[in-house]
């Protein structure tokens, strides 16, 4: 996925609206400013297809009634004079609108009658920067038209828009919702291009708490688990989504195809369960580090301990002849420091034989 700019992930977005606004009150609430959006629009049926740009809103309703099936898609949602128009030329309602531009709304599934909205998180996994890209994708589907709104320009749809040129598979074939079903399973697909990359970053840091575990090692842990909060926040609404969608009595939603959501609904559950699954191998090292810790500190506690108990006679005895009594025996003994060396070595020996005998040492 192409990005231009990088957008640092966060648990909460601030929603950059002032409170107290009317409901249905566009206001951008992504971070920072985007490029200007661009509107593409792909027209097709089974026999032609229409590629082109739209400079403008108006340019959309020969579109809405038309017998083929089209796909507009909204590059930067960032305007909300944009929102304005589609909502004036589609008849869209302002509370949907106001969703479009809150790029921090959860997965969720809405029926309005005439038309369907779907909200996703669309993640890509950033080798360079070894990080995950989040980004929002609303999708509003019609009974002749599928409209997506991209938080921000560029995506990984290009298979997808091949296959509508080349007229690969069933695509042409079908209707606008086999078309959101297509978008939704390469959203869906590239889940498990993350969760393979977390899962090698996972393998490692596995590897890493086994033989040298450090401070950086809890962090690096911490991280993934911060990103695992990403994607399971991105996943778990998402099985919501599918399910109203298979179980959607709307005229939108044809039951020809409810196999391929169903399917779908599968491929999602394997997602949760491998976030799952990553999640417990993550506070399993986490166990692990500590545990290695508190072995190392033991082991530690247990050496100083038996250098301790080794000690505690020699200074006792040190401390006894060391006295400065006048009348104190052997004080003349011509072998008496000799002699006390001796007496050392063998409570050494001594205590040494004990703790191998105690199997201490």
């Amino acid at each position: 996925m192409t990005r231009k700019t990088a957008t640092r992930k966060k648990l909460f977005r601030p929603r950059g609206k002032t409170p107290g606004l009317p409901p249905g009150s566009l206001v951008y609430t992504g971070d920072g400013e985007a490029p200007v959006p661009r509107v593409t629009m792909l027209d097709y049926d089974e026999h032609r297809v229409v590629e082109k740009e739209l400079l403008r809103v108006d340019d959309c309703i020969p579109f809405k009634d038309a017998q083929t099936v089209t796909w507009i898609n909204v590059d930067s949602v960032t305007e909300p004079g944009l929102l304005e128009n589609f909502g004036r030329v589609m008849g869209f309602h302002a509370l949907m609108l106001e969703d479009i531009l809150n790029t921090d709304q959860r997965p969720k599934f809405e029926d309005y009658g005439d038309y369907i909205y779907i909200v996703v998180k669309m993640l890509d996994y950033d080798v360079k920067k070894n990080d995950i890209e989040i980004e929002q994708l609303s999708l509003i589907l019609g009974p002749n038209y599928v409209i997506s709104f991209q938080e921000r320009p560029g995506d990984f749809f290009d298979p997808l828009r091949q296959r509508i040129r080349k007229s690969l598979g069933r695509i042409r074939k079908q209707g606008t919702d086999y078309l959101a079903y297509a978008i939704l399973d390469i959203i869906v697909d590239h889940y498990f291009v993350v969760l393979e990359k977390l899962g090698e970053k996972i393998e490692q840091l596995e590897d890493i708490v086994i033989t040298n575990p450090g401070q950086d090692t809890v962090r690096a842990v911490h991280a993934v688990k911060r990103e695992m909060i990403f994607v399971r926040k991105s996943v778990w609404p998402l099985r919501e989504v599918v399910t109203n969608l298979q179980r959607s009595e709307s005229a939108l939603v044809h039951e020809s195809n409810a196999a391929y959501f169903r399917d779908l609904h599968d491929h999602i559950m394997q997602v949760t369960d491998g976030v799952d699954t990553f999640r417990d191998l993550l506070n399993g090292m986490l166990d692990s580090y500590y545990s290695t810790i508190t072995t190392r500190t033991n082991s530690v506690m247990k050496v100083l301990t038996l250098f301790s108990a080794i000690f505690m006679p020699l200074t006792f005895i040190t401390g006894l002849f060391g006295m400065n009594f006048r009348n104190f025996p052997e004080l003349d003994w011509h072998y008496g420091f000799q002699g006390s060396l001796v007496l050392m070595v063998v409570v050494i020996v001594i205590m040494i034989a004990i703790f191998k005998w105690k199997k201490w040492l």
